[in-house]
């Protein structure tokens, strides 16, 4: 099975916007403000920002089986510029065949080249096959993530 990793484009944004599906299976959840119009112009805007890369993992027919979406910033006074993970989502029936990892580790190449000295990202605590998955790619931080809803 050939994997691409590419940037995604426009015309990509109904299949990754058809893949957050993947997020919000068990463990996972549709957030109760799901707004699809505000992710959809969120995509658009994240697509076409030079802060920010949307990528794709497609076989060679196309079929999209993983994505992923990063952001440079925020620039703290402590590690000075970050870049932020935000989603990373593998097909349930194509995860364990290495495509996260090649995700993961595109968006830390992406986030070295524009001066980040940290990549971070946030998971919630039921998704354990997640953590696993972060555990074996050697994280050199772990910690507690804290939110309130504004």
């Amino acid at each position: 099975m050939e994997v691409r990793i590419r940037a995604a484009e426009r015309k990509d944004a109904g299949a990754v916007l058809d893949a957050l599906e993947w997020l919000f299976a068990p463990p996972g959840a549709r957030p109760d403000d799901w707004d699809p119009e505000r992710a959809r112009k969120a995509l658009d805007e994240a697509i076409s920002s030079p802060d920010a890369l949307v990528l794709l993992a497609e076989l060679e027919d196309g079929l999209l089986v993983g994505y992923c979406t990063v952001y440079h910033g925020p620039h703290t006074i402590r590690f000075g510029m970050r870049a932020w993970l935000e989603e990373l989502a593998v097909h349930p029936d194509r995860r364990s065949a290495g495509i996260g990892a090649r995700l993961l580790d595109a968006a830390r190449a992406w986030a070295r080249q524009r001066g980040a000295s940290h990549l971070k990202l946030d998971s919630a605590l039921p998704r354990t096959e997640a953590h696993r998955f972060y555990e074996r790619q050697r994280p050199s931080g772990r910690s507690y993530s804290f939110a309130w809803r504004l």
